[in-house]
């Protein structure tokens, strides 16, 4: 397996406030944790690098191959709760921090077998032949709107509250993340981004890049991708190849 990551601060921001971590561990296994921060000044990469290196630790302390599914699911899920907890509580004991929070996605692949965690608008991919299907589903006001049937994918793109989010890290004192599990092809590639990417490219364009090019070089076309569209927000991919 091969495991690469890239972030960006864009064009538009004066900080980046996305964090990613990934890495090959020592079972084997390919790991990536990556956080999209929200708050003030400071706050939303406090949220965000807070998040990447707690559940990073866990991740790293707790996995091991002879973990069965069950047991996968449990660490991923209970990194991610434990990680709310931390992050809500330093908010609520320091008011420079009060409102922070993150996305957060996270993936084990192992044995080829993709273990997933989400929280808030960050998403992960599963690439396979010529196909991309976006496995995660946004925690966002407009992904509810668009479930509703009130406005298109198209529509929310632009909508003006495109960025509030109904589920994130550190945001309430209860939190319960998705989680999901597939299984890998031997061509599977899965991308992780932030929404400075998926927000303003389309899914296609993507996978052409992520078809087209050599692994390595991957998360750097998607980056140079999401600066030609705009580069609105901060940029943060990763990818994670099972050959």
């Amino acid at each position: 397996m091969k495991v690469f990551s890239k972030t960006d601060i864009g064009k538009r921001r004066s900080e980046n406030q996305d964090r990613v971590w990934a890495a090959l561990l020592d079972s084997g296994a390919a790991v990536v944790v990556l956080c999209d921060g929200m708050g003030g000044e400071n706050a939303g990469s406090f949220a965000s690098e807070t998040t990447v290196n707690f559940i990073s630790e866990r991740v790293k302390r707790g996995f091991r191959p002879e973990l069965n599914r069950n047991s996968i699911r449990n660490l991923l899920i209970t990194s991610v709760t434990a990680a709310n907890n931390l992050v809500y509580d330093i908010a609520e004991y320091d008011q420079n921090m009060l409102g922070m929070g993150t996305t957060c996605v996270g993936a084990i692949v192992f044995d080829k077998r993709a273990y997933i965690i989400n929280v808030g608008d960050s998403r992960v991919y599963h690439v396979f032949g010529e196909n991309i299907q976006q496995i995660t589903k946004d925690h966002s006001y407009i992904n509810k709107l668009i479930d509703d049937g009130e406005i298109t994918e198209e529509e929310g793109k632009s909508h003006p509250k495109r960025n509030c989010l109904t589920r994130a890290v550190g945001a309430e004192p209860i939190l319960t993340p998705d989680y999901y599990e597939i299984e890998l092809q031997e061509d599977s590639i899965l991308m992780l981004s932030s929404d400075g990417l998926h927000a303003y490219g389309e899914d296609m364009s993507i996978a052409e890049i992520i078809v087209n090019n050599p692994v390595g070089k991957i998360c750097g076309k998607l980056v140079e991708y999401a600066l030609e569209t705009g580069g609105r927000d901060n940029i943060t991919v990763a990818v994670i190849s099972v050959k």
